[in-house]
């Protein structure tokens, strides 16, 4: 059975033409034929069947990085970068008609189907390229496709029908909104709400972000202080907009966050969105409260934004495609289709001064700061070729980020050996001045709030320094014993720049992992946030342990409770990474700070507040990202918002039902749908949705996937013969992913 969907089609484009029928295009189609084992351990074999132009001399394509080696013996795989491999075989100079089969042993398991190939595209000795076009088999067939003997971690659909069943709660109120208000004290009479008034309090330092909604005399009026009022007018129009019909009963409204800090991290350095996508993304944020757009703009993949002075850093940095040295441009990673010039998808492109400057206004005038990332030492590889390429074409120094003769060996978390700037050179001090200096002076035209610089700070890889003659000398003469140390060298030469330009700083959790009451009292009073990602909790040195006692403004952003590229369940179509565990809206929602860090006596003052993040690496276009956000990041709202419980878990999904999911259909905004629960009672398959009332079940009975043709689910089927069910719930144009059950 050979499926596809817009789920796991990908079409990376056809080659232009500029007159007569265009050339036939190379079709690549990828399976993987199951999860298997050996004396040499875990391993899969993907393959490859290549079909339509067979007339070049590499197949190249995107992937995370594992040992691969490709079966037939007459076939050579090549990695470029890792991520980025090409295949080159004598048997792709093949006849007109024919068909060529690349199997690739893997090692490991594969799960799930982001972690399939992506960015395919041809290539030939002459550094041309060619667009293919890659088609996903089914990752469903048979379940060694996906899970292994020992393990099967398939949603099951009992379970997903518990879960729905549960779900289940009353139509939500006029005054039920995301996040929930503070108190809401009913008052005489009802009011139809035609108007909205803004009364600004000025000269009440106490009032802070507090502020009041009145509903009578059919107006709403809002009250707060002028630096709150843009979240409390969006607060307000939001909650009209959302009343069920034309009265309501007239009612006044407290309420105030109970985090200054909740924001959203968006990396668009992995894979590029637009400054019109960030623009619907800065909408969503201002909807649900958030006050703070962490922007990801630099890493080891690409290098986002106009910098004035240093044009390398997105002549070299935002652009990717095929190269075997990246002299010009970076090695593609994640997707591309092999031109370091091509505009469509999410391989190239970067936000220009004017861009960003736009963002900035647009961003202040809906109540949201943007916090940039520069990051460094680590994560650091696009900057590294960038610099690298000026210091070829002009012979300056003066600003590179490595030095000759370092014979430093590392593997990053992303398998990378190069992606470390030298903290031992003053080039590197004069790179960071400079881009500090740009993005300062950007905030100052914009006319908007600088509210920090993030220098990142995170996964700097062991022995990233063990080789570099300067680092080796600056141990030496300054008694540093190791490269942790070597590190915190780094961090405070940042701080205490930024300090000087009275800009402040933030970090990842790493940058406060570690240190001396030296260090933190030089850094901390300089600090604006400092995010603690991992899970651990309990142990003495948690990294959000050390920063409460470091006296850090702390940043809840849990991978397992507020990374939302995390797949939200372990089906193997879902879009999303498995390496941590499943993040929805329900496990966000789940966020209380006493369930992401051991609270002590004075620690609540010390939560600056919570973030979340949504890494790039599976994100493949606008309508992806958003997918990741909705509904994930109401529930982060809710916890950023009001960090004691509110909402059930079926309270909260009747809110999104009634109020949010018609929102979002009316802002054409992506949004992910839960799966149907399947069981089997007395030889019948009953079925139940996520959102009651809403969409449709669609199933089968012959082991194909429910398509908008399939049959509606009803009232309970019976299976009699069948091998199979699936069932998919369908809304609004859209699908989830398949429940299957196996009879």
């Amino acid at each position: 059975m050979k499926l596809t969907s817009a789920l796991s089609a990908v079409v990376l484009g056809l080659a232009a033409v500029s007159c007569g029928s265009a050339p036939k295009t190379t079709q690549v189609q990828w399976e993987t034929l199951g999860n298997q084992s050996d004396e040499n351990g875990n391993y899969y074999v993907e393959r490859f069947t290549v079909t339509g132009n067979l007339d070049f001399d590499r197949l190249a394509f995107n992937q995370f990085a594992r040992k691969m080696t490709p079966v037939n013996p007459a076939d050579t795989l090549i990695e470029i970068i890792p991520g980025y491999y090409c295949i080159s075989s004598p048997r792709f100079r093949a006849a007109e008609g024919d068909t060529v089969v690349v199997d690739i042993r893997v090692n490991g398991e594969l799960r799930a189907i982001c972690y399939g190939p992506d960015g395919v595209h041809t290539a030939n000795f002459d550094g041309s390229t060619a667009p293919a076009e890659l088609t996903f088999a089914s990752m469903t067939e048979f379940p060694a496709q996906y899970s292994t003997p020992a393990s099967d971690l398939m949603p099951k659909g009992e379970e997903i029908y518990a879960f729905n069943e549960a779900l289940a709660a009353d139509v939500p109120g006029d005054y039920e909104a995301v996040p929930s208000f503070k108190k809401v004290t009913l008052t005489d009479g009802e009011s139809t709400v035609a108007d909205i008034k803004i009364v600004e309090k000025a000269g009440d330092p106490s009032l802070g972000e507090k502020y009041t909604i009145t509903i009578a005399d059919n107006t709403a009026t809002v009250e707060a202080a002028p630096a709150f009022m843009k979240t409390a007018r969006h607060r307000a129009e939001n909650l009209v907009a959302g009343f069920a019909g034309p009265t309501v009963a007239n009612a006044v409204v407290e309420d105030e966050p109970d985090f200054r800090y909740r924001a959203v991290m968006i990396d668009i350095s992995r894979n590029f969105q637009t400054p019109a996508e960030m623009r619907r993304i800065i909408d969503l944020l201002a909807r649900y409260g958030f006050n703070h757009l962490h922007f990801h703009f630099s890493d080891d993949d690409a290098w986002r934004l106009e910098i004035p002075g240093l044009p390398e850093l997105t002549e070299v940095g935002a652009r990717r495609g095929y190269t075997m040295d990246e002299a010009d441009f970076i090695g593609q990673i994640h997707a591309g289709n092999g031109n370091p010039d091509a505009k469509e998808g999410t391989a190239n492109g970067y936000f220009t001064k004017e861009d960003f400057i736009s963002m900035l206004r647009y961003a202040d005038s809906l109540g949201v700061k943007v916090l940039p990332e520069v990051e460094s030492p680590g994560h650091a590889r696009a900057a590294i070729k960038a610099m690298e390429k000026r210091y070829r074409t002009t012979g300056d120094a003066s600003l590179r980020l490595i030095e000759d003769g370092d014979s430093s060996v590392y593997t990053s978390a992303q398998s990378f050996h190069d992606n470390v700037m030298n903290p031992a050179l003053e080039s590197t001090y004069a790179f960071f001045e400079k881009v500090y200096d740009g993005i300062i002076d950007m905030y100052a035209e914009a006319g908007v709030e600088l509210p920090a610089i993030h220098i990142g700070g995170d996964e700097v890889p062991r022995g990233a320094w063990g080789g570099a003659p300067s680092v080796i000398k600056y141990k030496e003469e300054h008694g540093i014993a190791n490269d942790h140390d070597m590190h915190a060298v780094f961090n405070r030469r940042a701080s205490d720049y930024l300090k000087s330009k009275g800009v402040k700083v933030s970090g990842w959790q790493e940058v406060v992992c570690g240190r001396t009451d030296d260090y933190n009292n030089a850094v901390a009073p300089n600090a604006y946030s400092v995010n603690s990602w991992t899970q651990s909790l309990t142990t003495p040195d948690a990294p959000s342990r050390q920063a409460l006692d470091g006296n850090y403004p702390l940043i809840l952003s849990n991978v397992n409770r507020f990374y939302f590229d995390m797949a939200p369940s372990y089906h193997p179509e879902e879009r999303g990474l498995t390496w941590s565990t499943p993040v929805d809206e329900f496990i966000a929602l789940g966020g209380y700070p006493e369930v992401l860090v051991v609270l002590q006596p004075g620690d609540r003052e010390k939560i600056f507040g919570l973030s979340g993040q949504v890494w790039s690496e599976t994100v493949r276009s606008g309508a992806d990202l958003e997918m990741r956000l909705l509904p994930n990041m109401l529930g982060l709202a809710e916890r950023a918002w009001n960090s004691t419980p509110t909402y059930t878990d079926a309270d909260f999904n009747a809110v999104i039902s009634a109020r949010e999911i018609p929102a979002w259909e009316e802002g054409h905004y992506n949004y992910h749908l839960h799966q149907p629960g399947v069981k089997v009672v007395d030889g019948k398959a009953v079925m139940n949705a996520p959102y009651a009332g809403k969409g449709e079940i669609r199933y089968t009975l012959d082991g194909s996937n429910p398509t908008a043709e399939s049959p509606v689910y009803t009232e309970p089927v019976a299976i009699s013969d069948a091998k199979q069910i699936r069932a998919a719930y369908f809304l609004n144009g859209k699908h989830s992913v398949t429940t299957i059950v196996r009879l």
